[in-house]
């Protein structure tokens, strides 16, 4: 890397020692000057290691501010105790507020406090560290914020106020807050009320339910604003300008802890802050060339869907009706015939077996996301009339029974599947991961499902098979038409209550229903398409740990 030309360099005091403190356009460094005789005051431990150069990116740094050292009062306001014989040899003092690192991926905002001998010098650092601040044209100023005061334990508005409200204001970002007021209403002033043009990015405080709603009321406004028929499922979507941030509030969490690793609303509100820009694929999915929904995480259909049908009924039991329709749904282990046909995307880098995950920077999105822009993938018709598994037009066929279908465009990993569904899916590859778990015992289907949790392959069994494709279809056996769909429907009404009537019944239904990022979809035959990059979140992916754990302090360079 090319050194970088300093700007400012001066010794200043830090502690009740001598730093020698230098800034370039990349750095902030800060190295303890070395003198015969070491004193610690008060015997306080001190928190810089002696001869250690330390440092944090410019781009990690939130702001700088000027103290008032005679009413030991910060120019935010804030008081913080100063040595006395530091106020009166260095009577100037200026503070670095920035992102340091802790564990498990968590950020957290510390100061480091500077003391000089003349104002002039004092107010030069504070100028030339703002202007360097202000040259990061990544950064959001403008934030229209979306608070979902329900979502979860209905802690959003004290999450927003008390954790993230302070650090936006502490970073010199304005915002505009809305407190939703009833299902969608988020989706919907995106997609009409808006004035876009206005903000940097788009803020949800909630959870992944929230987050569905922002991005398919952004999405819905970019393609109507450039003229986009989003029913048209081979139609090439347009990506949108605008970030997404995510403060996690939620009952879940999913897409926060994919993209960043944890679920903590000051790490989030950090990303969002340094101005961080990860791309994501979204989903399209479609019935008979009508728009249904956007997916950024799931598709499930078979025991995902059967699991979310039940709890929707249930939700009189709060978050544990999850775990209750969940075991209920494996007992039951219902199975469903159906034709999958897929596109496989082929040429690229990455499979859903290898040991690659999807980190920041990560190379394998970047390869396959410039790919899948050179040349789109071009949609076949496939003959109804094939056997179980053959390719036709570049499509692949499968007919089978199934006892789960799922589609993951990311690992879909949270604090209690820390690996995901599909652990080498990638956010911004244009691809999804097509995972076919065919009819077994309820012993293997379980040891399948146990090993989401577990350190083994899910996939190392001979009834899953796994897929990275760029677009699939699906078609259940029972479901061949719209008349055939409306007959479904209404039979599903009186078969239902019948079942419900004599629960002795072992009859197995015809059909689940697809489970899409939590909502339940009206239709089983659906077309799904992967839009490669079609949003981007604040954040910046993974990142690897072992890089800041083994270091004593996260900004020892």
């Amino acid at each position: 890397m090319e050194k970088q030309p300093r700007l400012l360099a001066s010794q200043l005091l830090l502690k009740n020692s001598l730093f020698e403190v230098s800034l370039n356009r990349v750095l902030l460094t800060w190295k303890e000057i070395p003198t015969k005789k070491k004193r610690v005051s008060g015997g306080i431990h001190h928190p810089f290691k002696v001869g250690t150069s330390h440092g944090v990116s410019v781009s990690e740094i939130l702001a700088v501010r000027e103290l008032d050292v005679d009413s030991g009062r910060k120019d935010d306001g804030r008081w913080q105790k100063m040595p006395q014989k530091s106020t009166e040899a260095y009577p100037y003092a200026f503070t670095v507020s920035y992102v340091e690192r802790a564990w498990q991926h968590r950020w957290r905002c510390s100061d480091v406090t500077f003391h000089c001998l003349e104002g002039a010098l004092c107010q030069q650092w504070v100028q030339t560290i703002r202007e360097q601040l202000t040259a990061l044209t990544s950064r959001p100023k403008h934030l229209l914020v979306y608070i979902n005061p329900y979502g979860g334990k209905q802690q959003g508005e004290r999450i927003y106020e008390q954790k993230v409200a302070p650090l936006f204001t502490l970073a010199s970002i304005s915002t505009d807050v809305i407190v939703t007021e009833h299902a969608n209403h988020a989706r919907d002033h995106l997609r009409t009320e808006a004035e876009l043009k206005q903000y940097d990015g788009v803020v949800c405080v909630g959870g992944d339910g929230m987050f569905s709603e922002m991005v398919h009321g952004l999405v819905s406004r970019t393609q109507r604003d450039n003229g986009v028929d989003q029913n048209s499922p081979e139609e090439k979507l347009v990506p949108c300008t605008l970030r997404i941030g995510i403060i996690p509030a939620g009952s879940t969490d999913c897409i926060c802890y994919a993209t960043v690793g944890i679920n903590d609303p000051v790490t989030s509100a950090l990303h969002i802050i340094v101005g961080d820009a990860q791309p994501m694929d979204v989903c399209s999915v479609h019935h008979n060339n009508t728009f249904l929904r956007y997916s950024v995480s799931l598709l499930g259909y078979g025991f995902y869907g059967d699991v979310l049908a039940d709890s929707e009924r249930k939700r009189w039991m709060g978050p544990a009706r999850y775990d209750f329709s969940g075991f209920k749904t494996f007992l039951t282990h219902h199975y469903y015939e159906g034709t999958v046909s897929f596109l496989p995307a082929t040429d690229i880098l990455g499979t859903p077996r290898d040991k690659t995950r999807c980190r920041a920077g990560c190379f394998i999105c970047q390869h396959n996301g410039q790919l899948y822009s050179e040349d789109a993938p071009e949609i076949c018709e496939t003959d109804p009339d094939v056997s179980d598994s053959e390719y036709k037009g570049g499509w692949r066929v499968i007919r089978g029974k199934f006892l789960a279908i799922n589609a993951a465009s990311m690992s879909c990993a949270c604090p209690r599947s820390p690996k995901g569904l599909s652990p080498a899916a990638h956010l911004a590859d244009g691809t999804t991961d097509l995972i076919l778990v065919r009819k077994c015992s309820r012993f293997n289907f379980l040891r399948h499902l146990l090993r989401h949790t577990s350190k083994y392959d899910q996939f190392d069994m001979t009834f899953v098979e796994v897929h990275r494709v760029r677009r699939f279809r699906f078609t259940p056996r029972y479901c061949q038409s719209d008349s055939e769909l409306d007959l479904r429907e209404n039979g599903k009404r009186l078969f239902s209550q019948i079942c419900r009537d004599h629960p002795a019944c072992s009859c197995s239904p015809a059909y689940s229903s697809w489970n899409c990022d939590g909502e339940i979809l009206p239709h089983a035959a659906i077309e799904v398409g992967v839009h490669c990059q079609l949003i981007k979140l604040f954040a910046r992916g993974i990142e690897e740990q072992p890089v800041f754990e083994d270091l004593p302090n996260p900004c020892a360079v």
